[in-house]
């Protein structure tokens, strides 16, 4: 059975659970599998890099919808100024007052990015971080993960559905399955990301 799509997954997930009494609730199944994916996963189809501008003196920014993690964060300065995460607390301890100046830091607070020390201009941001697959629907039939992957969906699905049924071993027999797909995934995807060349170290250097 082939599963590149919406309906094809209600399908399978109906077929392998060999239950007909479900349909009305496995939309919720794939909510909640979608949900447990992107809580737990992290590859390259997941990164989005997204640019904007400072605004002087302004310190909040809104986090980009569907931002699950931060990747990097750097200030397309000349050269680039690398943005390094604080806790909130040890950002307020650097910069509680009102001083101002390129940014070096930032925190995150709810859905916002906080930076420190506040703007003194108009800097271009560059973020890079982890976006939330787009939710499976009636008119979103699919994702480049379900195309990939649709092991991951089923099998997260299918967990679902046997805490819903309160069968036990299900919930067992598909968690792990759903875990071993993930780390198979993730090895995967490390190993092209890495192809090519053996890693070795690089020395840092002074541009002169």
């Amino acid at each position: 059975m082939a599963i590149g799509n919406y309906a094809e997954l209600q399908a399978a997930i109906k077929s392998w659970s060999k239950r007909n009494d479900l349909d009305s609730v496995i939309p919720d199944f794939i909510t909640l599998a979608e949900t447990r994916i992107n809580r737990n996963i992290r590859i390259r189809k997941m990164e989005t890099r997204v640019t904007t501008s400072t605004v002087s003196t302004q310190l909040y920014y809104g986090l980009p919808t569907g931002f699950v993690q931060m990747r990097h964060f750097k200030l397309n300065t000349s050269p680039v100024t690398d943005l390094n995460y604080l806790t909130p607390e040890r950002l307020d301890n650097l910069w509680a007052g009102s001083t101002t100046g390129k940014p070096r830091v930032y925190t995150l607070l709810g859905d916002e990015v906080r930076l420190g020390p506040t703007p003194d201009a108009v800097y271009t941001m560059e973020m890079l971080y982890y976006k939330k697959f787009t939710a499976l629907s009636d008119s979103n039939t699919t994702t480049e993960l379900l195309t990939d992957c649709p092991d991951i969906y089923l099998y997260a699905a299918l967990l679902e559905l046997s805490a819903y049924t309160e069968h036990n071993e299900g919930v067992m027999k598909w968690t792990q399955l759903f875990n071993e797909t993930i780390s198979a995934i993730e090895m995967e995807d490390s190993k092209d990301r890495y192809s090519g060349s053996a890693l070795r170290t690089v020395p840092d250097f002074k541009a002169y």
